[in-house]
């Protein structure tokens, strides 16, 4: 078979990174790229969108130094035995095509990982030396996301962090039992070791900076991971549970969440279809209320159905405040900042602006209408100077009438 170009490998190894959700990617328009097609394409040519360690949001190449694997998880489609068409990058080569797109302004940095080829060790310095080019050759100063492999030595990747500004390794499945049957290859208590590794050298970095100006760096973004959901029999609790364990344990910076998507030649042991979307956004939103909202993990379980998973047809929160109900009403002008955290439709912008406002004035349903964007959803949950919910938050329709339409829940179900 003839050698393939560059551009054909890119198209490959981008198509077969979008399965990998660590970067927070989300496809982008073309940019006048003529049929879509060459290095200004956006269109499944490897340019996603992350955010960096400030809030921006940013353009990466996102691709695989190569599909090639000797791993054979049964959910990835870069498997061994999966019957894919296979390319493999050198490290220059994705060197330069960072550079290319770098100057063309259309990224701004890079998010490389890869299939295991040869050995985890060979795979893991592979990735490095890109980095180290990128750094040291070229005096690249753009973002770097680096996937880690933890089979890989931990001299290995503690390199990789010198070099990238996130580091991720991806816990894969929510539950022993599920990465035992499903990746076989994989050990969780290898995984969890390496991202152990990978935190003590962030604390160790962060400590040597206090006391030393000019003190190597590493991974000043810190690290990810990323879980699948729907590949295996783990509940929505399991897998709630299994996240804030790992930001706990770890002291993660995200834990992503990746919809399991049936692949080509799918192995008989995995589901034949793929878990609605919605359910994958339910559980960003879970994520949230622990991060931002101050939910313990078993409050957000408490939202949970009888079957351990979240409803699709309302979020978790406004799910925990209709089985609290004896929290509401709250009183904006008089709550505290926690209080009206739980309050389902105010967001922490929205909080904010009612308590800068209440300084001022009592408020009406009229000044939090204008503070929200939807008062339906916020008013059967709070009561102002004007309006208290008499027998509101008691209607045993309250769900109904507060829900999303069934239409926009069409959108995530597809």
């Amino acid at each position: 078979m003839a050698a393939r170009t560059v551009l054909q490998k890119l198209e490959i190894l981008a198509d077969a990174a979008k399965y990998d959700a660590s970067c927070a990617s989300s496809g982008t328009a073309k940019r006048n790229s003529m049929g879509g097609k060459g290095i200004g394409s956006t269109e499944g040519m490897g340019i996603c969108h992350a955010y960096a360690p400030d809030g921006r949001c940013i353009s990466l190449l996102k691709i695989l130094l190569t599909n090639h694997c000797i791993f054979d998880c049964h959910y990835c489609v870069n498997r061994k035995s999966s019957n894919v068409a296979r390319a493999r990058f050198t490290p220059q080569e994705v060197v330069d095509l960072t550079l290319a797109f770098y100057r063309r302004n259309y990224i701004e940095g890079l998010f490389l990982s890869s299939g295991i080829v040869k050995s985890s060790n060979h795979t893991m310095e592979q990735l490095v030396e890109v980095a180290r080019i990128l750094r040291e050759e070229h005096d690249f100063h753009g973002y770097i996301h680096l996937k880690t492999i933890p089979e890989a030595d931990p001299e290995i990747v503690h390199q990789a962090g010198l070099y990238a500004d996130r580091v991720s390794i991806n816990v894969e499945l929510p539950t022993d039992s599920g990465l035992n049957r499903l990746a076989p290859d994989k050990n969780a208590a290898q995984i969890e070791g390496a991202m152990g590794k990978v935190k003590a050298d962030l604390v160790e970095a962060k400590d040597a900076k206090k006391r030393f100006k000019h003190a190597p760096r590493f991974a000043p973004a810190g690290q990810s991971t990323q879980m699948i959901v729907g590949a295996d029999a783990a509940t929505d609790s399991d897998i709630v549970g299994k996240a804030s364990r790992l930001y706990d344990s770890f002291k993660l910076r995200r834990v992503y969440y990746s919809a399991f998507s049936p692949i080509p030649d799918a192995s008989a042991v995995l589901p034949l279809k793929r878990p609605p979307l919605i359910r994958e956004h339910r559980l960003y939103q879970s994520d949230w209320l622990m991060r931002f909202y101050g939910y313990r993990p078993d409050e957000v379980m408490q939202a949970t159905e009888a079957d351990g998973n979240l409803p699709l047809d309302i979020d978790p929160k406004l799910a925990w405040a209709l089985k609290f109900r004896e929290q509401f009403p709250v009183d904006v002008n008089r709550a505290s900042k926690e209080q009206m955290l739980r309050v389902p439709g105010l967001g922490v912008k929205a909080v904010g602006k009612i308590l800068a406002s209440r300084r001022h004035r009592a408020l009406r349903l009229d000044d939090v209408a204008r503070l929200t964007l939807s008062i339906t959803k916020v008013r059967p949950f709070i009561c102002t100077v004007d309006w208290r919910p008499v027998l509101l938050t008691d209607r045993a329709d309250l769900r109904r009438l507060v829900a999303p339409k069934t239409e926009q829940l069409e959108l995530f179900a597809a």
